[in-house]
């Protein structure tokens, strides 16, 4: 019999026997009446020796001196040979001395009722699979939604510059050249810029100068010499910061921003700064040095207190690898920082955890610098 899978069509034919046989007698009847209808090629004894039918099934009931039942076919030739051979059975006309009478009551399409169920089996598998990663979804969804509020450009004053949303709740001020420059600060986590939007020097800006701190963090050209000059004539400044010469600032880095500012950003409002922006020397050289190995990998690189690498995991068994280790400080792998993760580093004194994305955060451990790539200048993916 030809296996379920390669069985395209299932021929059923009722029949009413008007006596008492046997499921031989029937089989016999059908094999004999049939043989030599259409070419030997077509022989139903033939077309079982070249797998093209299966075994033949005979359902039937006897009663009051009548034969009546069901045949079942499993065909896997075209649909006109199934239907050549349903009408061929349906010519035999007795078994044994008894009169008989085939019809053909369906040639069932095995393959649509296999594909409904595959198509069945495939929503199940979906669903199970959207509950799974449906939290870790809306963990990423809420990072993302996070991010657009940490990060959020505003219009300020009449002219509608743009600006963070800490101009209104910071004493101090940064005060850049253009739209571009207060999104970089927004990248490395400075929510108190306000761009002048040209050379001329806005009324918001004079009047800001009056009431804030003012902070000049220009580009190191000669365009930022000249809006300097404007600047010390109309506004109040009480400090200025130049990018490196011949750079702009929307072209710095997050921690080149960071290390130009860190003097002017008072203590008290640290929190304009993202905590996990504060790295040293020797991590950033090892962060630059594993990021292009790590990426598009899902795996974490595991470094002792000298930064020496310990082992390399894929990101699934990171925890597990993180409690099974003593003398492990710093992580730096191909993912998003979670709370699990996090929570799981503070157990064991994880230094530093350095990730594409954080997630939606809770708790933090006072020991944990948690990072970004972008921190460092890379590409966050």
């Amino acid at each position: 019999m030809p296996e379920s899978s390669i069985v395209k069509y299932m021929v059923r034919l009722r029949f009413n026997i008007e006596g008492v046989v046997e499921k031989a007698d029937i089989i016999g009847a059908i094999f004999g009446q049939t043989e030599g209808l259409f070419g030997p090629e077509m022989n139903l004894n033939e077309l079982q020796k070249s797998y093209k039918l299966g075994r033949i099934e005979i359902n039937l009931d006897s009663k009051e001196g009548r034969t009546h039942g069901e045949v079942l076919l499993p065909m896997s030739t075209d649909i006109s040979t199934a239907a050549l051979i349903a009408a061929a059975v349906e010519s035999v006309d007795k078994v044994g001395p008894c009169g008989a009478r085939f019809h053909l009551e369906a040639i069932e399409d095995v393959r649509a009722s296999k594909r409904k169920s595959i198509a069945e089996r495939a929503k199940l598998i979906v669903k199970d699979w959207s509950s799974k990663v449906s939290s870790e979804g809306e963990e990423v969804l809420k990072d993302v939604m996070e991010a657009q509020k940490r990060g959020k450009l505003i219009s300020f004053g009449k002219e509608g510059l743009p600006a963070g949303v800490g101009i209104y709740t910071s004493e101090t001020v940064i005060l850049v050249e253009g739209r571009a420059d207060v999104i970089t600060l927004l990248r490395a986590g400075i929510e108190n810029g306000i761009a002048l939007e040209g050379a001329k020097i806005p009324d918001s800006i004079v009047k800001l100068s009056r009431e804030k701190t003012v902070i000049a963090f220009l580009d190191g050209d000669r365009g930022g010499d000249i809006i300097l000059r404007e600047l010390q004539q109309m506004a109040r400044i009480s400090r200025v910061i130049r990018a490196p010469n011949g750079r702009e600032v929307e072209d710095l880095t997050p921690v080149e921003i960071l290390d130009l500012l860190r003097e002017v950003l008072p203590g008290a409002r640290r929190e304009a700064v993202a905590p996990e922006a504060k790295v040293e020397g020797a991590l950033a050289d090892k962060v630059r040095e594993i990021h292009p190995h790590i990426g598009g990998t899902l795996e974490a690189v595991i470094l002792n207190n000298d930064f020496q690498e310990v082992k390399k995991v894929p990101v699934s068994e990171l925890i597990p690898a993180l409690e099974n280790d003593n003398g492990v400080k710093h992580v730096i792998f191909d993912g998003i920082v979670t709370q699990r993760l996090v929570d799981a580093c503070g157990k064991v004194g994880i230094n530093t955890l350095v990730g594409h994305r954080v997630g939606s955060l809770t708790n933090r451990p006072d020991q944990l610098a948690i990072h970004t790539f972008r921190d460092f200048g890379l590409d966050s993916g």
